[in-house]
């Protein structure tokens, strides 16, 4: 399988009905892969003039050897701060987006919480490769 915008969107549509279906989608969300980031993974925008919303994930996870758990894990945490208020139109939840560790609590309540341990997995493997690069 090709991970390309449409692999992006497919995933997208199936975290959230699979994990996200009581929140409705208030306003236009679209899903992209963006630049290469190394460390930055994935980000969500609110474009105030349209109000659509922007997820954008890094460019490394088109490599199949990233795990999909791993985009999936990126996808849902940008979706939790939709959720939550962030770079969305729905009623904020909290003051700052990772508060107390809300994000993974969120992802762990909503049945994702193997999802954070694929995600926590990798990036020990991952910091390993940095480090050594450096």
């Amino acid at each position: 399988m090709i991970r390309d915008n449409s692999w992006l969107l497919s995933r997208l549509d199936f975290i959230w009905s699979e994990y996200f279906n009581e929140i409705p989608q208030t306003n236009r969300v679209f899903i992209k892969f963006g630049r290469f980031a190394k460390y930055r993974l994935g980000s969500i925008k609110l474009n105030k003039k349209t109000k659509d919303t922007f997820i954008t994930i890094t460019a490394m996870f088109k490599n199949p050897k990233v795990p999909q758990e791993v985009v999936d894990h990126t996808i849902g945490h940008e979706l939790v701060h939709y959720a939550h208020g962030f770079s969305s139109n729905r009623p904020r939840l909290h003051q700052y987006p990772h508060a107390g560790g809300v994000v993974k609590k969120e992802m762990t309540q909503r049945g994702m919480g193997y999802l954070h341990k694929a995600y926590r997995q990798w990036v020990k493997g991952y910091r390993k490769k940095l480090m050594e690069k450096d």
